[in-house]
């Protein structure tokens, strides 16, 4: 049979038909890769990802979300997701084309493992510089995520952490800013507006008598390389 006569299940990283057999065999490699992702079948998944990021015709850095997913279930069933946080700082470092998605997926990652400071501290790292301060998306985050911690951590405790809340009010402005249809960013401004309102902007006095202080250390913010 010639190598031009072959059908393929998937469509390939670059679309073209293979003009030698190992070009086949790579496709049906990726056929397969693609047919265990289907059936999460992740062993087998696996071990075809180790054989094809090792060809030289693979690009494995611009399939950077193929390892994330393979990585992602393997720390889902050992309930843990310190090598999936690593592998993508180290995409962002090794493929900066993609560093705005790959810091939406590792922002992503840190909150759903519950890692709310350490995510705000990665986005306080990377927001003052470009072109993360042009994505809103960004902005969103670290807003909701200030919003979150802002939230008072002692029973006793009525009010939110007013800084925290200035903080949040200015990511939603910005992302207001930035896009002007952004009904997220609109929706919590007008939710921290009212909660100002109801506690007579306690917020902007800053009333030391009612401030709820965060006594504990900050903890030292991880530096950019």
């Amino acid at each position: 049979m010639s190598v031009r006569d072959h059908s393929f299940l998937f469509e390939s990283l670059d679309s073209k038909q293979p003009s030698t057999t190992r070009k086949v065999h790579l496709r049906r490699l990726y056929d397969i890769l693609q047919l265990c992702f289907q059936r999460n079948d992740f062993q087998r998944a696996k071990r075809v990802w180790a054989i094809l990021a090792r060809c030289k015709e693979i690009d494995w850095l611009a399939l950077w979300t193929t390892g994330l997913h393979i990585l992602a279930e393997d720390d889902a069933h050992e309930n843990k997701t310190q090598r999936t946080v690593e592998y993508l700082r180290a995409m962002m470092l090794q493929y900066p084309d993609d560093r705005e998605a790959i810091l939406k997926e590792l922002i992503f990652r840190l909150l759903l493992a519950g890692k709310c400071r350490e995510a705000l501290d990665e986005l306080d790292l990377y927001l003052p510089s470009f072109p993360y301060q042009d994505n809103p998306v960004f902005h969103i985050y670290a807003g909701l995520i200030s919003l979150y911690l802002a939230q008072p951590t002692l029973a006793s405790a009525k009010l939110l952490n007013p800084i925290l809340v200035r903080d949040a009010q200015t990511h939603f402005e910005h992302a207001k800013a930035l896009d002007q249809e952004n009904v997220v960013a609109q929706a919590f401004l007008d939710k921290i507006l009212a909660m100002q309102n109801d506690q007579g902007n306690s917020y902007e006095e800053s009333d030391d008598e009612n401030m709820v202080l965060d006594t504990a250390l900050p903890e030292k913010k991880r530096a950019r390389t």
